[in-house]
């Protein structure tokens, strides 16, 4: 019996986070819902650059819809299932059912753009930090040997 516990399904609905404990919320919320479709990378390009490629065929740019709120980033997309009065199907392989997929954003993480082309939705994510919120190197000062002299002679009995 293998008791491991697996963070790689995780680690597929964040982007960008550092913080581990939010990364167990969602995952363990039983929506009883299998997320497989439609199947996504993401791609971590330099230190602050992000794509979240998914791979969406049958869909054309008008049926997709990319949505911010706040520290969720929600892709839907609606397909007009019609068939022509005369047509049907022997074998339907390629799923083209309607979906939602959203993504968990880590604090200063700003979608900049999403492209659409052969089937394919690529979301472009940074992060942004702000100055104020980045490390702070502090600078240690040399201190004279006078000084050294005065902290050695504290607490001393000087009569």
């Amino acid at each position: 019996m293998n008791t491991a516990l697996a963070l790689n399904p995780m680690l597929r609905q964040t982007v960008g986070f550092d913080r581990f404990n939010d990364m167990f919320e969602p995952n363990f919320r039983s929506d009883g819902a299998s997320n497989t479709f439609p199947p996504y990378n993401i791609i971590k390009s330099g230190e602050d650059n992000y794509t979240i490629t998914m791979a969406v065929p049958g869909f054309s740019e008008n049926d997709l819809k990319v949505v911010v709120q706040r520290d969720q980033l929600e892709v839907s997309g609606r397909v007009d299932d019609q068939l022509s009065d005369d047509a049907t199907y022997l074998h339907r392989g390629i799923c083209n059912t309607s979906f939602e997929r959203s993504f968990r954003l880590a604090e200063h993480m700003k979608v900049t753009g999403a492209e659409f082309r052969d089937g394919m939705l690529n979301i472009q994510l940074l992060r942004d930090i702000p100055e104020e919120a980045r490390p702070q190197m502090i600078e240690i000062k040399h201190v004279d040997d006078d000084r050294k002299g005065h902290l050695s002679s504290i607490g001393k009995d000087t009569h």
